[in-house]
């Protein structure tokens, strides 16, 4: 049986993440999702932008989060009584689909919402789910969360 998926995020929140998307423009931007779940649902409480730790080089594809600060994410997340259930990244010039690079990092516990930023523009995000054999990701249905 297939579990049906579902993020829930605000547009204020979608909002912040495209500005980061564009502000971090031609290199890619990251942050994590705080925020709890149940079975079927996510729902983001929490964006916790974090420094893009890729060599200068590689960031106008690659991102990466330093040890550091994923350890005070954690801890930050765990004060407010909430999980790390996600993490948010940006595509320069490329479509809000994971790359291959994604598909070999990504962990099957987290949502993944990728924002398209476009000559400096964001103008698309989708969320996505690593499948457990991690043969590939399943989009996972972006619902607003009232603010």
């Amino acid at each position: 049986m297939k579990q049906y998926l579902m993020l829930k995020i605000s547009n204020n929140f979608l909002k912040k993440i495209y500005a980061l998307g564009e502000n971090c423009y031609p290199e890619e931007g990251v942050g994590f999702l705080f925020g709890l779940e149940n079975k079927e649902i996510r729902e983001v409480k929490v964006i916790y932008p974090v420094r893009n730790a890729r060599e200068k080089e590689a960031r106008h594809n690659r991102y990466d989060v330093a040890p550091q600060d994923i350890i005070k994410a954690d801890e930050a997340a765990e004060e407010m009584g909430l999980s790390i259930i996600g993490v948010f990244h940006s595509h320069p010039d490329h479509p809000d689909e994971p790359s291959e690079f994604d598909l070999k990092w990504a962990n099957t516990f987290f949502s993944y919402i990728i924002t398209s930023v476009n000559d400096g523009k964001a103008d698309a995000s989708r969320s996505w789910r690593l499948q457990k054999d991690h043969s590939g990701f399943t989009e996972e249905e972006i619902i607003d969360k009232e603010d």
